[in-house]
């Protein structure tokens, strides 16, 4: 986990030097390179992300979002759907099988919502997955194809 993190952020500093775009945030990469033995909870932190990203599109119709609010407001809210998306996001396929589109981590979807305002959507998630696959591989290689989880 450590090592995901640590790559992770690494490809974050190069992607936004050199593309002039953000991952969805410094540490998501790595928490998603982490994630591809459950694709279906990758899927659901963009679901919650995309849900967060338009509800505060909706809500600046009403308030003043910007600067540090926008910031905390963003997280905040992406915190609150990626927990109600841990208790209603899961169901039974089979016995014993279960399908989750959770959120990944507590912030992870607030920091990549945050990144889908100030940038756009298509941009985001494209270099979050660009970037999540370079980790994903990078940790393959360093670990002799063993994956880590």
């Amino acid at each position: 986990m450590m090592q995901a993190i640590g790559l992770g952020l690494v490809v974050s500093i190069i992607f936004s030097e050199t593309l002039g775009l953000a991952a969805g945030g410094m540490v998501v990469p790595g928490y998603m390179a982490m994630m591809f033995h459950e694709p279906s909870r990758i899927a659901g932190t963009i679901l919650v992300s995309i849900f967060t990203f338009l509800l505060i599109k909706l809500l600046s119709n009403y308030m003043f979002i910007y600067g540090r609010r926008r910031t905390v407001l963003v997280i905040l809210i992406g915190f609150l759907v990626g927990w109600l998306s841990r208790e209603f996001f899961i169901f039974n396929i089979s016995e014993g099988q279960s399908l989750e589109f959770q959120a990944v981590g507590f912030i992870i979807p607030g920091l990549i919502a945050n990144w889908m305002e100030r940038q756009g959507v298509v941009q985001t998630l494209s270099t979050m997955i660009v970037a999540a696959v370079l980790v994903r591989l990078l940790l393959m290689i360093f670990t002799g194809g063993r994956v880590i989880e």
